[in-house]
C-alpha cells in the first residue's frame, strides 16, 4: 500500500507541477501580447489612460455619464511655471535621473511634515507617467514590477521632455479634470501657457489629492503645500534652463 500511495502522490506532484508550468506560460505569453508599445508615444499621443478609464468606468457604475474635462496641449505651450512648479513639488530632480530616484523619499517625508499629512509615494514622474497610463493605484508586488519595467523602458525609448509632456496632460488635477489646458480652464479661464507662478503652484499642489486637493479648495494643508512650493519654485530657477 505505501509504495502505490507513494506513486499516487508523485503523480499528483507532477500533475501540479505541470499545471503550474502551463499558467506561468500562459500569463507570460498574456503579458507579451498585452504589453504597452512605450516606444509609439515618442510620436503618437495615447487616446486615454488606465486612470482616465478607470475614472470613467467608476462615474458610470454610479449612474453618471463619465464625462471627463481633457485637452492634449503640446509642451512648448504649457506656461514654464507650471512645469517648474510640477518639478519642484514632484520630482526635483528629473532631468538628472533615469526613472528612479531615492532623493523622492526624502521630499515625501518633507511634504508630510508641512502639510501635516501622511507620507505619501516618492514615485519620480517618470513612475507616475507608467502607473497612470498603463496600471492602477494598487501597491502589489506585481503591479510595482510592471511600474518599474514601463519606467525603465520610458526612460530608454523617450526623451525627458516628451515624458514631461506626456505627464503634464495625463496627470488628474481635480475630479474628472485631466492634464495642465483642461486644469487651466476649468479653474483660470485661461490656457496653460499663461499660468502665473502662484496658478502654478496651486495646480502642482493638487496631485498629492487631486480629489480634494485643487484650486479653490480652502483645506490649510492646501495651502500650507500651495506656499512651500512657491519658496521652492523661488530657489529653483536653474530648472529654467533645463526646460
Amino acid at each position: 500500500m505505501a509504495p502505490r500511495r507513494g506513486r499516487r502522490l508523485r503523480r499528483w506532484l507532477l500533475l501540479a507541477a505541470a499545471l503550474a508550468f502551463i499558467s506561468l506560460t500562459g500569463w507570460i505569453t498574456w503579458e507579451a501580447v498585452t504589453w504597452p508599445d512605450v516606444a509609439a508615444l515618442a510620436q503618437r499621443n495615447p487616446s486615454s489612460t488606465a486612470f482616465i478609464d478607470r475614472y470613467r468606468a467608476l462615474e458610470r457604475a454610479q449612474g453618471r455619464d463619465g464625462h471627463v474635462a481633457w485637452t492634449w496641449t503640446p509642451y512648448a505651450a504649457v506656461s514654464p511655471n507650471l512645469k517648474r512648479a510640477v518639478l519642484v513639488a514632484e520630482d526635483i530632480g528629473f532631468f538628472h535621473h533615469h526613472g528612479f530616484a531615492l532623493v523622492e523619499v526624502r521630499s515625501a517625508v518633507e511634504r508630510a511634515i508641512e502639510t501635516h499629512e501622511l507620507p505619501r509615494g516618492a514615485s519620480t514622474i517618470t513612475q507616475q507617467l507608467a502607473k497612470n497610463l498603463w496600471l492602477s493605484p494598487s501597491r502589489n508586488p506585481v503591479r510595482k514590477s510592471r511600474e518599474a519595467i514601463l519606467t525603465w523602458q520610458c526612460e530608454k525609448r523617450l526623451s525627458k521632455r516628451r515624458i514631461l509632456e506626456l505627464y503634464l496632460n495625463v496627470v488628474e488635477f481635480g475630479p474628472g479634470v485631466y492634464g495642465a489646458e483642461a486644469a487651466a480652464r476649468r479653474y483660470f479661464g485661461k490656457s496653460a501657457g499663461e499660468l502665473d507662478e502662484h496658478e502654478a503652484a496651486q495646480l502642482a499642489a493638487s496631485l498629492p489629492m487631486p480629489r480634494v486637493w485643487h484650486p479653490g479648495a480652502t483645506g490649510q494643508g492646501y495651502r500650507r503645500y500651495v506656499e512651500s512650493i512657491r519658496r521652492r519654485m523661488a530657489k529653483a530657477e536653474f530648472l529654467a534652463k533645463l526646460l
